[in-house]
């Protein structure tokens, strides 16, 4: 039984550490990028080359008091961001890098389901501060976070119908002569910018907007909480992006052979976050009628419009053969 245990608590923080440290070095990656995209070093004074900054920032927000409003609701206010961590981190279990710790058929359903709990942190994050900035990015980015994954979902059932299977490892054995990007490039197009709005990155960042909401839901968190959101919000930039990497650039392919496999994954993943930072110093904010304007007049009808496409052609195939 204490084998057992020492075994759970080892895979666990091959999981947890990991991702921390790439928090922590996709935040230092997004400073450099930006600084050096507006002609400025970014963070180059603590550790070498600034590669301890982050570090640094974590340890001080983790140390500050933890200011609460007088007015808030305080369990609500502080479990909030621990459940979004917690949801963020569980959903990489999930995810078959080069095996995944929880291997079920229904894995992608799986994933919708807890992604879609991470609405209720933001919500009572925002409901719990009893501030009105608070509460409208709350109900900003439950209203885009929705939004946005009925159209992701829609193209998942896309992938999941070229595929036949809801497993992710079914899915990348799928992609051995081709990747679903060069066979499906316009609902890749459309999942890559509905992920950008379902993490609230720009230009979809409404739920931050610093010029009408000052900081969003997490507008009257400070010290751990805050760095708690901040951990969760980055943790699912790269979580998303290693998705996207499974379901449309055939995940570890073409080599099977660890560790490159691993190395493959990783490039991938690394690419399609850096192309996030890349595009929030490229863009400006979208207004929130544009934003919903494109998901629901735009993406949703042209996602739904392929499903049924695949779905036809499939059965014409499965009736001639």
């Amino acid at each position: 039984m204490n084998i057992n245990n020492l075994s759970i608590t080892l895979n666990t923080l091959n999981i947890i550490i990991p991702i921390l440290l790439s928090v922590a070095f996709i935040v230092l990656i997004e400073r450099k990028i930006l600084g050096y995209m507006q002609l400025r070093k970014g963070p180059n004074t603590v550790g070498p080359y600034g590669l301890t900054q982050t570090i640094a920032d974590g340890i001080k927000l983790f140390i500050k008091e933890n200011i609460k409003p007088s007015s808030a609701t305080p369990a609500l206010f502080f479990f909030s961001p621990g459940l979004f961590l917690l949801l963020s981190l569980i959903l990489w279990v999930i995810i078959p890098c080069n095996r995944s710790l929880l291997n079920i058929e229904l894995s992608l359903l799986l994933i919708l389901g807890i992604s879609s709990l991470s609405v209720y942190s933001l919500l009572g994050s925002g409901w719990a501060s009893n501030s009105k900035y608070s509460l409208i990015g709350g109900i900003r980015a439950v209203a885009q976070t929705i939004s946005y994954e009925i159209s992701i979902g829609t193209i998942i059932l896309s992938i999941i119908s070229l595929s036949g299977s809801f497993n992710l490892n079914n899915i990348i054995n799928t992609q051995n002569n081709s990747w679903f990007i060069f066979s499906c490039l316009p609902i890749s197009y459309i999942w890559y910018i509905s992920t950008l709005a379902e993490t609230n990155r720009t230009p979809f960042d409404l739920t931050e907007g610093e010029s009408e909401l000052v900081s969003g839901y997490n507008v009257e968190y400070a010290g751990g909480p805050f760095a708690l959101f901040f951990l969760a919000e980055y943790a699912n930039i790269i979580f998303i992006n290693a998705l996207s990497t499974i379901l449309f650039l055939g995940g570890n392919l073409p080599i099977e052979i660890f560790p490159i496999n691993i190395i493959i994954f990783v490039l991938k993943t690394s690419t399609l976050s850096s192309t996030f930072l890349w595009i929030r110093a490229s863009f400006p904010r979208l207004r929130y009628d544009q934003l919903m304007f494109l998901n629901w007049k735009s993406y949703l009808p042209f996602s739904i419009g392929i499903l049924l496409w695949n779905i036809i052609i499939i059965n014409s195939l499965n009736i001639i053969n």
